[in-house]
């Protein structure tokens, strides 16, 4: 049987990730490969519902974190790990890593409590901790991502955050990336969009070439 393979997108609000996670589908449906898209927060129903409650909600910090891993724990009950034991793609847009750049980079909050979240959440039925196989990181100056967002939808209560919120979040993906290099893949997100396309498209390729299946 195909081995299922996880990848995720990563990146501050501006930074573009979302536009080049179709293309990546492409590439797998090509290679015949059935795809799951999917984000966090959400995935579904109940996710998205959690999702919804941390964008626009004020809370405390630590209600922040546990609402990510609640909806995450079931994002993954319900969708990934089906999905992978089916043998197929997942490509999410945004995970763990996430949680750790914007509640531990951004908010400041203790980075082991969230690692024992982590933990207790992402252990599977095996026993092994449940990250992606790939991370594509879309790094990017956060005084460049202000600028895009101000032409874009109306902010959440992330996006509406000052510049320094964001160099906190991109501190906290380059401390992430530090822990686990393995899984990194940093892109420039400052390039025009086909140069950021291409970049993700030959590090995506690069990697499943690799790829045990």
């Amino acid at each position: 049987m195909t081995r299922g393979l996880f990848i995720s997108f990563e990146g501050i609000d501006g930074a573009g990730k979302s536009t080049h996670i179709e293309r990546v589908a492409a590439l797998f449906r090509q290679a015949g490969r059935p795809v799951v898209l999917t984000r966090e927060p959400g995935g579904t129903p109940l996710s998205e519902k959690l999702r919804e409650l941390v964008l626009h909600d004020p809370m405390d910090a630590l209600t922040e974190a546990l609402l990510m891993f609640a909806a995450r724990r079931e994002h993954l009950v319900q969708v990934i790990e089906p999905a992978l034991a089916r043998g197929d793609v997942v490509l999410c847009d945004r995970f763990t890593d996430a949680t750790f750049a914007y509640q531990g980079g951004g908010r400041g909050f203790d980075w082991q409590v969230l690692a024992q979240l982590e933990s207790m959440v992402q252990t599977t039925a095996q026993g092994a901790l449940r990250q992606p196989d790939l991370t594509v990181w879309f790094d990017l100056d956060p005084q460049i991502a202000a600028e895009r967002l101000a032409s874009a939808r109306v902010p959440d209560k992330f996006e509406s955050q000052p510049a320094d919120f964001f160099a906190a979040v991109r501190a906290g993906y380059a401390r992430r990336q530090e822990e686990m290099p393995s899984r990194f893949a940093r892109i420039d997100a400052a390039q025009s969009r086909e140069a950021v396309g291409d970049d993700v498209a030959l590090v995506v390729t690069s990697w499943y070439s690799r790829t045990p299946t």
